[in-house]
C-alpha cells in the first residue's frame, strides 16, 4: 500500500492498535485476520471502519468517496456481520454472508473486508467453519474479529488472527469529552469514572435514561441497607430495573419492525414475501432480547459498583470512590458498615448478572438477589 505512517483513525488514544494498525497499512502488507480485543466502549468498532475504509479505498480513483460509503454502510466490498443469537453467533450469520462471500472476487474494490462483532459468541460448529477461512483466506479477503472478552474466543480462532488491544480509556479523557459536548463537570467525572474506561456507556449514563438507570441500581441498594427491603418497596425493589428493560427491549423490537414495514412495501406478495417477514419478527425478536439484557445487564452492574463504593469508604479510601456526585450520601450509608460484608455484595451482584445470561427467571433471580443482600447488608454493624 505503501501509505505514510499517518494515524489510523480512531487509534489516538490507543497506544498498541495505532502501532499495529499503522505499521500494517505503511508497509503495504496488513494481516488478513485481526483479533481486536478489549473492553467495551474503546472504539473497536469506529477501528475497524477506519480500518476497511483505507483497505477499500486502496488504489481507488475516489478514495474520499470510499470512505464516506464505508462510514455510511453502503460499500459493496464490506460485510458486517453482527450474532444473530441473543448470546451467541449462528452458523448462518457467517456459512453465506463469510464464508462463502470470501471466495468471491470483490465488486469494485482489490479487496474485501469483513467484520464480525461479538468473536466470543462463536461455538464450535462456528469456530470451525470459519477455520479455513481464517487460516488461508483469499488474498483479497481481510477479516477483523472484534471483541469485549477475549477469553472467551475459541483457541484456534484466536491462534489464527493478529491480537490488536483496546485498553480502558482514562477516566479522565472520557470526562474532558464530556464537558466539551455541554455535561457539567461533577457529573461528568462521576459517569466517566462509572463507565470503567467505556466511553459509550459514560455518555449513555449522561443522558435521562442513564440518570433513571443509576436510581433504578440505587433504589435495589438503599432498600438492602435498610434491612427491610421486601416490606419497604412491596418486595420489588427492583421491579423499576425489570420495567426499563422491558421497555428498551420493546423500543429495540419495535424499531426493528418500523424498518421491516418499510422494506416490506417494496417487496412483492408471495411467498418470498412471506419468508421477509418471518425473519424480521425473528429479528425484531433478537434485537429486543439483547436490548433488554444489556438493561439488566449494566442496571446490576451499577448496583455492584454501588456497594463497591460503599466499601471504599468502610475502609476509609474515598479516593478511589467511583460515583463522585454521591459521595455525600454515600459516606453517610457507609458509616457504621462491615467492608467485607459489602464487598460480598458485590459479588452477589456479579452472580445474578451472569446467572440471567442463561435464561433464568428473572423475576425470582432478583428477588432471591434483593433477600442475599437484605440478609447481608441490612443493617450497620
Amino acid at each position: 500500500m505503501n501509505r505514510s505512517a499517518a494515524v489510523l483513525s480512531g487509534t489516538e488514544d490507543q497506544p498498541h492498535a495505532r502501532m499495529v494498525l499503522t505499521a500494517g497499512l505503511a508497509s503495504g502488507q496488513p494481516s488478513h485476520a485481526y483479533l481486536f480485543h478489549g473492553p467495551p466502549g474503546t472504539g473497536k468498532r469506529a477501528v475497524a471502519r477506519a480500518l476497511a475504509a483505507e483497505l477499500l479505498a486502496e488504489g481507488d480513483s475516489d478514495p474520499d468517496g470510499v470512505r464516506r460509503r464505508v462510514a455510511h454502510g453502503s460499500h459493496p466490498d464490506l460485510t458486517w456481520v453482527r450474532p444473530t443469537g441473543a448470546h451467541v453467533m449462528r452458523v448462518g450469520d457467517v456459512e453465506e454472508p463469510v464464508i462463502a462471500a470470501a471466495s468471491r472476487t470483490p465488486f469494485e474494490a482489490s479487496r474485501r473486508v469483513f467484520v464480525l462483532e461479538g468473536a466470543e459468541t462463536m461455538n464450535d460448529e462456528v469456530a470451525n467453519r470459519m477455520l479455513k477461512t481464517l487460516e488461508e483466506p483469499a488474498a483479497f479477503v481481510h477479516i477483523v474479529l472484534l471483541t469485549n472478552a477475549i477469553g472467551g474466543v475459541i483457541e484456534t480462532v484466536v491462534s489464527r488472527c493478529q491480537p490488536v488491544r483496546f485498553d480502558p480509556l482514562p477516566a479522565a479523557l472520557i470526562a474532558a469529552a464530556l464537558v466539551a459536548e455541554g455535561v457539567e463537570g461533577e457529573r461528568a467525572d462521576a459517569c466517566a469514572r462509572l463507565s470503567l474506561g467505556n466511553a459509550e456507556r459514560a455518555r449513555f449514563l449522561t443522558s435521562d435514561e442513564g440518570a433513571a438507570l443509576r436510581e433504578d441500581a440505587e433504589t435495589l441498594v438503599r432498600d438492602a441497607l435498610r434491612g427491610d427491603a421486601l416490606e419497604a418497596s412491596g418486595g420489588e425493589p427492583w421491579r423499576g430495573l425489570l420495567e426499563r428493560a422491558d421497555d428498551r427491549g420493546a423500543r429495540a423490537a419495535g424499531a426493528v419492525a418500523d424498518e421491516a414495514k418499510r422494506r416490506l412495501e417494496l417487496e412483492p406478495k408471495g411467498r418470498d414475501r412471506k419468508a421477509v417477514e418471518r425473519e424480521f419478527e425473528e429479528a425484531a425478536k433478537r434485537a429486543g432480547r439483547r436490548a433488554r439484557t444489556e438493561v439488566l445487564n449494566l442496571g446490576l452492574e451499577l448496583s455492584g459498583l454501588a456497594f463497591r463504593d460503599l466499601a471504599c469508604l468502610a475502609d476509609g479510601v474515598p479516593d478511589v470512590v467511583l460515583a463522585t456526585d454521591r459521595s455525600q450520601r454515600l459516606t453517610a450509608a457507609a458509616h457504621g458498615r462491615d467492608a467485607r460484608r459489602l464487598r460480598e455484595a458485590v459479588e452477589r451482584c456479579e452472580e445474578t448478572r451472569r446467572s440471567l445470561e442463561v435464561n433464568v427467571t428473572e423475576d425470582l433471580a432478583l428477588t432471591a438477589l434483593t433477600i442475599r443482600l437484605r440478609r447481608l447488608v441490612g443493617s450497620p454493624d
